[in-house]
């Protein structure tokens, strides 16, 4: 028995009532919630969330409240065992706990901050991620009054898009997992739950091909670059399963979630591949294991191409094109991450030219009236733009010219049993990634090779054999004649599939041109009509990014192509974290600060970080990398305060004023005022730009004298005298409770690794405002979000440049 869960052990006669005895479980990725609705001696609901293997668990007696006003009591009671989440039934009376419990909600959860600091300080905020709750919300811990012995907390709801004006809980009364009321749980009556024909598969394979079939009695789809999952939908449960077998629920618990939104209790298996999208819609397969490394930051698409199940129905003896139609109207009000993979009929030259030229990795062709027989029999096909395919990693080779690391991998593709040899791939792979695989491969080194026949070590280097138990998707330019990789370069490693089923991909040798004209039926499939700005080739430029007023992504690149000279000075050579909407600012956009696919002008870079990791950044250098990052969806600009030439020597001191909600703009102004006369008593000189928001930025130019911790410690002094000398107008504390009717002076952006939006960035909002500089006799005049891009573009006609003296130091 474990000392975690010895006191719930402890209150409970496991041969009397069916609840888990308790047990320590190894978490897993993604942290697990549950919510019970305890009918017992006094009704109630459990709130009980995952942590080091245990369900830490309060009872709160009126249960929680969306209404921000509503201040509810959560007593803190003993920790339960994981698998407790699954538990629905009647305790026996007589029992600790006797009564009925309802599974009443379920998911996800994630924390702000770190868990254990929180509890001990009683603070604990974080987002829940439920079938009925989601968004913000904290858990305070209560003084104790004098002999009392309970840990008595309060659950609060904080403002975000999910508030009410009421508890908005009243209306759910049935079970998550089951569908059952408390009397049909009391009564033991069966679950209401339609359950899926099945819950194993083999997936419908394609063929790679060279050839387009000349029939018309084809369906053509773009080929995505993601990780191949089906889905299996049941009530409240979601499987989200790979190829080979592996449970991928928890990695991608973001789709799980908006399965069981879309599902609303029905059943369904559905066939699709999770991948990142870029701004032209083309699947991004190194920002997907970027994601799988770390999970923040990113925005994942469940691409959906077929409908296996539905409503308990098997589907798999339908025709494609019946199965397409159903899936297409059962997508029609998805959630922005769940995309219904169209399709045309017919016109496979014009598709696969199309793709190609639009850069995507190819098409796969299905035959219309096939049904899903889960073989590779030719009913579907594939054909790739590009030469790439996984291979099986036997080894890696290390030059005499590095003491650590890895050189180039060591490649094989099974012929029955064995692995042949089939070449090497040495480029494609960061420092950081580098690092990362040298540490995967400790544990499967081996002293003998697993190739059937080894290739041998050239003379400045020496290779390590491994199991043969890594998988790599790979890029290369074509095969030899002695059948072995050229220009072969490295794209992640593939968890989702078997090594074992790694075979040499071939197809017929009369290969396909494509051809030059690009015809509607491929342009219905995202691959829409490109045009050449600054060298660069722009996709899809009439799509509309922002909706009012409209600006289409053409509008978009032209803005940065024309402010470039007067931005590129206080963005070029500057570390950047930029914020991406590739399907405009009405769906959900991302921020990005690690490079994904090379583009012209974009140059990566190596920085180690605060916890001493190695990781790649990057920046632009010239006109082509603005230019580039717009194409990619790039709309905001965040830059570090220092240049890359002296990475730890800041230059650029930025005070962001962010104002309580309400406040009238004349506060605003006068405080952006005070800023500025603090300033001017130290003898600095300060410029003003707008931030597209509620506040203004006061920026500061410095010689690149002063280290990181000297600079960061100068900026929080400067917001400490303001706060000093007006305590009623601006405090210094990030607290949003300290700042009721204060403006607080954000220094904070002014630390290592801290950005800023950068001067004459557009904001992803709508309105598509501009963070523009303005002279200081403007204040009056220009609101913080009072000049959108029209604007920016009109004022630098002129030749009044407000910050034309700000690097004349």
């Amino acid at each position: 028995m474990t000392a975690k869960l010895s006191e719930y052990n402890q209150k409970r006669n496991f041969e009397r009532t069916l609840e888990p005895e308790g047990s320590i479980e190894a978490s897993e990725e993604g942290l697990r919630f549950v919510i019970q609705h305890h009918m017992a001696r006094r009704e109630h609901y459990d709130l009980r969330l995952e942590w080091e293997g245990v369900l830490l668990s309060w009872a709160v007696p009126k249960g929680p409240s969306y209404d921000t006003h509503d201040k509810r009591l959560a007593v803190m009671v003993e920790d339960h065992p994981l698998e407790y989440r699954n538990f629905e039934g009647t305790i026996p009376k007589g029992q600790y706990g006797g009564g009925v419990v309802m599974l009443w909600d379920e998911g996800f959860w994630e924390p702000y901050g770190n868990v254990e600091q929180g509890l001990l300080k009683g603070e604990l905020k974080f987002v829940l991620r439920g079938r009925r709750l989601k968004g913000k919300w904290a858990l305070i811990r209560l003084k104790p009054k004098e002999g009392e012995d309970k840990d008595n907390w309060l659950l609060l709801k904080e403002r975000d898009e999910y508030v009410q004006p009421n508890s908005g809980i009243s209306e759910f009364t049935t079970s998550v997992r089951t569908g059952r009321t408390m009397d049909e749980i009391e009564r033991g009556e069966d679950e209401k739950v339609i359950r899926n024909p099945f819950n194993k598969i083999e997936v419908q394979l394609a063929k790679l091909v060279h050839a387009i079939p000349e029939r018309e009695d084809w369906l053509y789809e773009l080929k995505y670059d993601g990780y191949r999952i089906v889905a299996f939908v049941e009530g409240n449960n979601v499987q989200l399963m790979t190829r080979n077998g592996n449970d991928y629920t928890a990695r991608f618990h973001t789709i799980a979630s908006s399965l069981i939104d879309l599902a609303a209790g029905r059943a369904m298996i559905l066939d699709g591949e999770v991948a990142i999208t870029d701004a032209t819609g083309k699947t991004d397969f190194q920002a997907l294991q970027n994601y799988m490394k770390n999970p923040k930051g990113h925005n994942l698409t469940y691409i959906v191409f077929d409908l296996l199940a539905l409503d308990g129905a098997d589907l798999r003896k339908r025709r494609l094109l019946e199965r397409k139609e159903m899936l297409e109207g059962l997508l029609e009000n998805a959630p922005s991450n769940l995309y219904y993979s169209r399709h045309i009929k017919g016109s496979g030259k014009e598709s696969f030219a199309a793709a190609c030229q639009a850069g995507m990795e190819g098409i796969i062709g299905k035959k219309a009236d096939s049904h899903y027989s889960g073989l590779r029999n030719g009913d579907w096909i594939k054909l790739k733009c590009d030469k790439r395919q996984e291979f099986v990693i036997g080894g890696y080779s290390l030059t005499d010219k590095k003491s650590s690391g890895v050189s180039s991998l060591i490649l094989g593709v099974y012929e029955g049993e064995e692995l042949v040899y089939a070449g090497r791939a040495g480029t494609g792979m960061s420092e950081a990634e580098m690092n990362r695989l040298e540490k995967k491969f400790e544990s499967l080194k081996r002293q003998d090779s697993p190739f059937k026949l080894a290739p041998k070590p050239r003379s400045n280097e020496r290779l390590t054999w491994l199991e043969p138990e890594l998988v790599a998707e790979i890029k290369f330019a074509e095969w030899t004649e002695d059948n072995l990789l050229r220009q072969a370069s490295y794209k992640g490693l593939r968890s989702d599939k078997d090594p074992r089923e790694i075979k040499r991909e071939k197809a017929a040798e009369a290969e396909l041109e494509p051809p030059s004209s690009m015809k509607e039926a491929g342009r219905s499939m995202r691959a829409k009509a490109t045009m050449t700005i600054q060298g660069i080739n722009i996709t899809n430029p009439d799509k509309v990014v922002f909706g009012d007023p409209e600006i289409t992504k053409e509008e978009i690149v032209r803005y940065y192509e024309k402010v470039a000279k007067h931005m590129l000075p206080y963005v070029s050579n500057r570390i950047l974290t930029v914020v991406r909407c590739p399907r405009g600012v009405s769906q959900t956009c991302f921020y990005k600060k690690h490079p994904g696919a090379e583009s012209k002008g974009i140059v990566t870079m190596p920085i180690t970080t605060g916890s001493g990791n190695t990781e790649d950044y990057f920046y632009i250098d010239s006109i082509s990398g603005l230019i580039s990052e717009a194409q990619m969806g790039t709309l905001e600009f965040h830059t570090w305060g220092s240049r890359v030439d002296k990475l730890e020597m800041p230059d650029i001191m930025v005070f962001d004023l962010d104002p309580d909600e309400g406040m009238e703009l004349s506060r605003i102004r006068q405080g952006a005022r005070d800023v500025r006369s603090i300033l001017a008593e130290l003898s600095l000189n300060s410029y003003l730009k707008t931030s597209g928001g509620k506040g203004y930025h006061v920026v500061v130019p410095f010689t690149q004298e002063m280290s990181w911790d000297l600079f960061h410690d100068f900026a929080k002094r400067v917001a400490q005298v303001m706060e000093q000398k007006w305590p009623d107008r601006y405090t210094s504390n990030v607290r949003k409770a300290s700042r009721a009717g204060k403006i607080f002076i954000d220094w904070i952006r002014n630390g290592r690794g801290a950005t800023s939006i950068a001067p004459y960035s557009i904001r992803a909002r709508e309105g598509a405002k501009v963070s523009m500089p303005i002279a200081w006799d403007e204040l009056d005049i220009v609101a913080p979000d009072g000049i959108n891009i029209t604007d920016a573009l009109s004022r630098i006609g002129g030749n009044d440049d407000p910050w034309k003296d700000f690097f004349r130091r």
